[in-house]
């Protein structure tokens, strides 16, 4: 019965081509205001390492003033101190470590026709390919004893090393950087995080960097600070050094706990540690550190903004709209074919198959609508793209769990809609609209 149904729906659609395209086209709008915004938050709230977002941990310590909080009401720093990162770096108290900075230098390539540019350094411990599962291309990241020795070693981009090697193998090979010569260890495949978790202070949407090297390098090479620094007081000596044993916070630190009693112990550990540095003059202010999993640091720093969440409201409130429109169309229309619905009653058809055929016709509405509406959206999306460039690139993008949300939405909202005018149509008295033809 389903294919008759069908049939008659289609037959139906092009019997009133006017009104059913009107119908399709509210659904369509409603359905690509919808997907367009659900899209942009599904990809902004989604796990970026469902693999061990749980094993992975964002280290605060309340290192700030006494006399004020760094986030109200009580909240420690988002950032670490130099001094801090790297005496967390020394104890080596979880299974995995890594503190990191965003730096920057200008790279010249050794192509003469080529000309110099800036780029974005990520630094960071060994720790960090392993903690976060980055891809190799060629070679691996660089060992523990390269941080220790402070060597002269670079891990970059896939996208780097097309653009400086022309894809080949570059492992063993020289870059210039910085105003120095590094080694290059490896190579990465095309690695993107989406949100890019780890440093959410310079934009959880920004790209992964072009290039990785070991963080103590920073000291030694006196390399720039990029990204949020905020400072509680001034720095007791003045120069490159003195800014950076400050109380000044710009680095990030995460560490790798397989399960609650290394977390526990852990935290005991932190808890320990600011005793320590408070009997040393620092540490002011009462233990308040904290370990956030990264769906809890991104929830913290709320990486879906609140804006985008606003949106999403207003677009379903916009299909709701839509589909009281469809509930007006869908009345005129059955209304119109009430002497058929007469006829087909009289020559024994029952409410239900009535209500059936007209729930499959409300049906066939819904998913011709769900199509355009995914094309309203692609187009919403680009326009997105459009207006927020690279920011955007991995949140203007639908797949295919997205797509059969839309078309379940979709069908799901014109049944729904549907219902009353379908009962409606049930209720047609057969003598009285006979006799009247």
């Amino acid at each position: 019965m389903f294919r008759y149904y069908l049939r008659l729906a289609l037959l139906s659609y092009k019997r009133n081509p006017i009104l059913s395209s009107l119908m399709v086209l509210a659904i369509a709008m409603g359905i690509g205001a919808c997907m367009t915004t659900i899209t942009v938050n599904y990809i902004m709230s989604s796990d970026p390492i469902p693999q061990k977002s749980e094993q992975l941990f964002y280290v605060q310590l309340d290192s700030w003033d006494p006399n004020s909080p760094a986030r109200e009401p009580n909240d420690p720093p988002d950032q670490v101190t130099w001094t801090d990162a790297t005496n967390l770096m020394k104890a080596k108290q979880a299974f995995r470590q890594s503190a990191m900075a965003r730096s920057g230098g200008v790279v010249e390539p050794e192509n003469g026709d080529s000309k110099p540019f800036m780029t974005d350094i990520r630094l960071a411990y060994s720790d960090f390919f392993a903690m976060f599962n980055v891809p190799f291309q060629y070679g691996s990241g660089w060992d523990s004893q390269s941080d220790d020795n402070r060597d002269m070693v670079v891990v970059i981009s896939r996208a780097m090393n097309d653009q400086l090697f022309g894809g080949e193998n570059s492992v063993g090979k020289t870059v210039r950087l910085a105003g120095h010569n590094f080694r290059v260890v490896g190579v990465l495949k095309e690695w993107r995080l989406v949100p890019r978790f780890y440093d959410v202070t310079t934009g959880a949407f920004d790209n992964t960097e072009d290039f990785y090297m070991p963080m103590p390098l920073k000291e030694s090479l006196e390399l720039t600070s990029n990204g949020n620094v905020n400072c509680w007081k001034r720095p007791a000596e003045d120069g490159f050094l003195g800014f950076l044993y400050s109380e000044c916070v710009n680095f990030q630190m995460w560490v790798e706990l397989r399960d609650d009693a290394e977390k526990q112990a852990y935290m005991a550990f932190l808890n320990s540690y600011a005793d320590e540095q408070r009997a040393l003059g620092r540490f002011e202010r009462p233990n308040n550190n904290r370990l956030s999993n990264v769906m809890e640091w991104m929830a913290y720093n709320n990486v879906v903004a609140d804006d985008a969440e606003i949106m999403l409201w207003l677009s379903l409130m916009f299909l709701l709209v839509c589909l009281l429109n469809t509930i007006g169309l869908l009345l005129a229309k059955f209304s119109g074919k009430a002497g058929e619905i007469s006829l087909r009653r009289a020559v024994g058809a029952s409410r239900r198959d009535v209500f059936m055929q007209h729930l499959v016709e409300t049906g066939l509405i819904g998913v011709i609508g769900g199509i355009a509406g995914l094309g309203l959206a692609m187009l919403g999306l680009s326009g997105i793209g459009v207006l927020y460039g690279d920011l955007a690139n991995d949140l203007t993008s639908m797949d295919p769990k997205l797509v059969a949300i839309a078309l379940g939405l979709a069908l799901v909202s014109s049944i729904l809609a549907g219902l009353y005018p379908t009962w409606r149509s049930t209720r047609v008295a057969p003598a009285s609209q006979l006799k009247s033809q």
